[in-house]
């Protein structure tokens, strides 16, 4: 007789947590470039939404780490859609006609009116470096015991990040006419390192997360007999 699905207190806050921060980093964010002073480095340019995407890295991390891949595989799923929906709902109402006495048509075409060729490049860039962290951070898990983990945390954040940065720079912009071939690639290292650097700093919340969770969720869990297929929903 096949056993009733486990039931958590947090894990919908945790997936809810996730999917809001997922579509607000890639709906706000990208419509700023913002710019700081460092007096080791001097003005650094950087677009707004790469201090708050990490963070969904870090729930992808919480995820994995207390619920298992095949959980946090769902929740990359319900992010995906979310995300397909806030662009599909930014177009078409961007498409709406304005009323002839609202002046502000332009400002949000510019705030929501991003091309498919980059919603499309946000989406699949994100589909697969969460993917790729969620993996990674399953298969460190089992092979180290559950020892190490902020090394596994910061190690598949490498990998997943790494890999988001070099999909969605590429493909949203590189001979696109809108900025240089050169600033692409260059975009591709310093938002990758950027974004890396933006998870470590909250590894020690993390840390606390994590270990909240697991005490009140009793679960730590190995993915040792885990189907990897990105491509399943199934427990």
């Amino acid at each position: 007789m096949q056993q009733p699905a486990r039931q958590y207190r947090y894990f919908e806050f945790v997936m809810v947590a996730f999917v809001v921060v997922l579509v607000c980093s890639n709906l706000i964010g990208p419509a700023k470039a913002a710019q700081i002073e460092l007096w080791w480095i001097g003005p650094v340019t950087f677009g707004a939404g790469v201090l708050f995407f990490p963070i969904s890295f870090v729930f992808g991390d919480i995820l994995t780490e207390v619920y298992g891949y095949s959980r946090a595989r769902r929740v990359i799923w319900s992010g995906f859609a979310a995300l397909l929906f806030a662009a599909v709902m930014a177009t078409v109402v961007v498409a709406l006609p304005p009323a002839p006495n609202w002046p502000n048509q332009k400002v949000y075409e510019i705030a929501f009116g991003n091309t498919w060729r980059i919603a499309l490049a946000s989406m699949f860039a994100y589909f697969c470096g969460e993917f790729v962290n969620s993996y990674v951070l399953a298969k460190m898990k089992v092979a180290t015991n559950g020892r190490f983990m902020g090394a596994r945390f910061v190690g598949s954040t490498v990998a997943g990040e790494a890999v988001d940065s070099a999909l969605f720079y590429p493909l949203a912009f590189y001979n696109s006419g809108i900025m240089p071939n050169e600033l692409v690639i260059t975009l591709v290292f310093s938002q990758f390192i950027t974004k890396t650097l933006v998870e470590i700093a909250f590894l020690p919340i993390t840390y606390r997360v994590v270990a909240f969770l697991k005490r009140a969720e009793q679960e730590d869990y190995f993915d040792r007999d885990t189907d990897f297929n990105p491509f399943t929903v199934a427990h």
